[in-house]
């Protein structure tokens, strides 16, 4: 279990439904990205037990991507279109993030990252439970989304979710080796903020200095020199990837107790601070198991050459 992306844990996964393929009116213009042999990973010794070092070359076949994650209103056009339901109603609850809950005394706690609370009725409709809604949302990054979710949106809009390797390269912009999309420069409580993450002393006071306690518009801040925005900061995003630690040992690698499968998120979130979760770094990675869902995770798309669209 993960402070910054909490699991379901032992509950038994609600069968989800087979969405057929579908050609998107509605998606944002795709951006095409060239490729080739490019770096990942960092030789910086940050988060060790994360699996982010060593530095590593990866080849990248050309691939498309949206310039922005999938939002709100991109979410509810799947919806209408297909009738699909995720993973967080069936269930019945998601993990909200206790600076949007009162009173707290309502809730039940997670043991060990006390600021997630198991909220009954949370889903992407009502990202902090019964009485929330998307009103002035609908330009911001869909949440409450398990991994499950996003391929079935991937296969009805056409694409699919990124490697860990696309999403890294993507997200460097074209700088080699940097920490952050706009480079080296550390973001802080009050001056240099380039992207939506926590400012204060979490978990109890967010300054929100950036302009957002919460998500912000998926087309926010300055874009990197890609064009993409918010790849670090604003919401988690989910990738193909299975989560492996390959600078590890062997018996590392393989706990002798088994784990359930989980996938590689990248990019951070509005909840990231350096004291706590510094993990809004290009490099940095969490994982969750593919039925988890939160509110601060969501996803974007990358296009195969000749795919639907």
């Amino acid at each position: 279990m993960s402070g910054c992306c909490p699991s379901r844990g032992g509950d038994r996964r609600p069968t989800t439904q087979a969405v057929s393929d579908c050609s998107e009116r509605n998606a944002p213009p795709r951006l095409q990205l060239k490729g080739g042999r490019v770096m990942i990973g960092t030789a910086d010794t940050i988060l060790p037990q994360d699996g982010e070092k060593p530095p590593r070359q990866k080849r990248v076949k050309p691939f498309a991507i949206d310039p922005i994650a999938v939002t709100n209103d991109r979410f509810a056009d799947f919806v209408a279109a297909t009738g699909y339901v995720t993973e967080a109603e069936p269930f019945g609850w998601s993990f909200v993030f206790q600076g949007f809950l009162d009173p707290l005394s309502a809730y039940q706690r997670l043991p060990g990252a006390e600021w997630w609370c198991r909220v009954e009725g949370a889903d992407w409709r009502r990202p902090e439970g019964p009485g929330s809604d998307l009103a002035g949302r609908g330009d911001h990054p869909v949440v409450h989304v398990s991994w499950h979710d996003a391929v079935a949106f991937a296969r009805w809009a056409g694409g699919r979710l990124p490697s860990e390797a696309e999403w890294e390269y993507a997200a460097r912009g074209g700088l080699e080796q940097r920490r952050y999309p706009w480079g080296d420069e550390e973001p802080d409580d009050t001056g240099f903020q380039p992207c939506n993450i926590w400012q204060g002393r979490f978990p109890h006071a967010n300054t929100a200095a950036d302009g957002f306690a919460g998500t912000a518009p998926a087309e926010s801040f300055a874009p990197n020199g890609f064009g993409l925005f918010n790849m670090v900061g604003n919401t988690w995003e989910w990738t193909a990837d299975i989560w492996r630690i390959r600078s590890l040992r062997k018996t590392a690698r393989n706990p002798a107790v088994p784990t359930a499968k989980q996938y590689v998120l990248k990019g951070g979130s509005y909840l990231c601070h350096k004291s706590y979760c510094y993990r809004y770094r290009i490099a940095a990675r969490t994982p969750n198991t593919p039925d988890s869902s939160t509110g601060h995770t969501g996803f974007r798309l990358v296009y195969d050459p000749g795919s639907i669209g």
